[in-house]
Parts: C-alpha cells; sequence; structure tokens
C-alpha cells in the first residue's frame, strides 16, 4: 500500500496541476484569513472549476463555524474539511463530508483527544505556541508512530524532501501532508521541491 500525499496552501492553478501531475492525492487549502496561504472561498471555487480535471480537494478551517464550513464545503464540491482550531466535536456531527482533524501533542497528551474528537482521519501536526499549523516544524515522530498505530492520520509538520523518508519509516503514516517543504515562498510552490518530495514518498511502500 502506498503512502498518500497532501500538498497544503495551494493558492493557485498552477500549483494545483503541478502537485496533481506529479502524483498528489489532495490539495489542500487554506480558509483562514490569518494564514500567508490563505485563500477565499470565492477564489477556491473559481480556482477549481478552472482545473478541468477531477481533484480530491480539503478545506483547511480555524475557528470557523460549522456553518460556514458546510456552505463552502458543498460549494465547492470538497472531498473533506480539515479542522484545525479549537473546535468543538459536537460542532461537527453528521457533516455532510468527511472531517479531518488537525491534533498535535502537547505537554504529554494529545490534544484534542482523539476519543473526544472523532474524525474520519488525523492530521498529525506540530505544536508550536499560538500558531495553528504551517509552522515548518516537525513533531514528535516517535509520539506520531504510536498514534498512527491506533487512528488513520496524515503525517504533518515541517515535512520536506530530506527528512519525508525517514518519517515514513519512523511513523508509517496513511499518508504525508506537506506546505512550507515544497515552497518557494508561501503560497507558491516549488516545482522542483515538489517532484523530489512525491517521488519519495511514492518510493516508500507499507
Amino acid at each position: 500500500m502506498s503512502v498518500e500525499v497532501k500538498i497544503c496552501g495551494i493558492t493557485n492553478r498552477d500549483d494545483a496541476l503541478c502537485a496533481l501531475d506529479l502524483g498528489a492525492d489532495y490539495l489542500g487549502f487554506v480558509l483562514y484569513a490569518k494564514s500567508p496561504r490563505a485563500i477565499t472561498a470565492k477564489s477556491l471555487s473559481k480556482l477549481l472549476d478552472a482545473l478541468n480535471c477531477k481533484c480530491k480537494a480539503i478545506g483547511v478551517f480555524v475557528n470557523e463555524c460549522r456553518a460556514q464550513v458546510e456552505k463552502i464545503a458543498v460549494d465547492c464540491g470538497l472531498h473533506a474539511v480539515q479542522i484545525h482550531g479549537d473546535e468543538l466535536f459536537s460542532e461537527f456531527i453528521h457533516f455532510p463530508v468527511p472531517v479531518w482533524r488537525a491534533v498535535k501533542f502537547v505537554a504529554g497528551a494529545w490534544n484534542p483527544l482523539p476519543e473526544r474528537w472523532k474524525a474520519a482521519r488525523y492530521v498529525v501536526d506540530s505544536s508550536v505556541p499560538g500558531m495553528y499549523g504551517g509552522t515548518g516544524v516537525a513533531g514528535n515522530w516517535k509520539e506520531a508512530a504510536c498514534f498512527v498505530n491506533k487512528h488513520p492520520s496524515m503525517l504533518s509538520g515541517g515535512l520536506t524532501p530530506e527528512n519525508v523518508s525517514e518519517a515514513i519509516r519512523i511513523v508509517r503514516p496513511t499518508g504525508v501532508d506537506t506546505a512550507s517543504g515544497v515552497e518557494l515562498r508561501p503560497g507558491k510552490k516549488d516545482v522542483g521541491k515538489l517532484e523530489i518530495f512525491l517521488r519519495k514518498v511514492k518510493a516508500e511502500q507499507l
């Protein structure tokens, strides 16, 4: 079974098509205005229409109300939504598309605990005080491996072409998720880094 890949923080059509051509399984779009990789719902809808091909688009949300998340998910035809803030599980019960939940290892425990925040998939991210994601910092892979052994998960946080092979061998996740690790600058991907990242991931078989 091959490791899945999500290329996140995409803001333009060229990067989206490049990622898909190179074999990305998911495209991530950050619908959070404070992110340097933010995209608006209107721009995302236009971008997806301009692709002229099917893709599994994941919308990333931070502390957005359910009604707005659901509207964007339906309007844009999202494959799943990724909840990355302090949202409550009760707000997203019976959601119309799969819900992914970001989790972080903080002070010796996972936050939120998967037993209290049930999701179709978890995104195991690194913990940096005051930041919700996109830190470019690698997390605790040893603890991540224990988590992934029990829950379907995407490994995130500081993954680059240089360290992704090692990360996969240690953690053995369902998939990997990168944004800053394959960029020229926030919101613009580096084709060379994308190519190497995808090639290295696809070479790892679980």
